[in-house]
């Protein structure tokens, strides 16, 4: 008689689902060796063990969801007061400082600030129209997504309060629409190096720098 391999004793009991229903007694004296307890069990508390084993996983999977879903409903929340105060600003010169500074406390960044260039005269003299130097409007010409990374030293560091503390920094370019030259930039600063990252997601500071285009318009030549 050929002996049976493994394989041919599985597609054999694959092939015959109701195999054990007929030999009911092979399930209480069928022992396997348990990597939970270390010791042989029956195939009936092997099969318990997989499914509290998937059970476990399910509820770990479940509560990440859960946890990412109340983040997302945080941030949400976040935002919609941070859009909601722009709309409530007073007049446009109001815009840039409580764009920034609710940016700042909403969202808890230490440092926030912008420029911006090609403005009407009337806002000229303004904090947020200080000089611009031609690369620093071409860096922010060429970006496409805001720029995360460490603070190796970029002109608008410079222009946060605190620009020796900052070793992370976030850069959104602001520009109408798909227009290929920005007219500012708004600038992030953290001293938590991890803070602003080259790996981290760019898609809601996307909506931020998106948001605070269509806002800071008005203020456009």
């Amino acid at each position: 008689m050929t002996p049976l391999d493994s394989d041919s004793i599985a597609d054999y009991l694959l092939d015959h689902p109701h195999f054990f229903e007929e030999h009911a007694e092979l399930l209480g004296r069928i022992r396997l060796t348990s990597p939970l307890l270390g010791r042989a069990i029956s195939l009936q508390e092997r099969q318990m063990e997989i499914l509290r084993e998937k059970i476990k996983v399910q509820e770990l999977h479940m509560a990440d969801l859960m946890r990412i879903a109340q983040e997302n409903d945080e941030i949400t929340s976040k935002f919609q007061s941070w859009t909601r105060s722009l709309l409530l600003a007073r007049n446009d010169s109001d815009l840039p400082q409580t764009l920034s500074g609710n940016l700042q406390a909403i969202f808890n960044v230490p440092q926030v600030t912008l420029r911006l260039w090609n403005v009407a005269e009337k806002y000229d003299g303004n904090w947020f129209t200080a000089t611009v130097s031609e690369d620093a409007r071409i860096f922010a010409n060429g970006l496409t997504t805001p720029f995360c990374g460490p603070n190796n030293e970029f002109e608008a560091a410079g222009w946060l309060e605190d620009p020796s503390s900052v070793k992370s920094i976030s850069m959104l370019p602001l520009r109408i629409g798909a227009a290929p030259e920005a007219f500012g930039l708004l600038v992030l600063g953290s001293p938590d190096p991890s803070r602003f990252t080259a790996e981290m997601g760019t898609d809601f500071l996307t909506r931020i720098g998106e948001t605070a285009s269509a806002a800071l318009a008005c203020l456009l030549h």
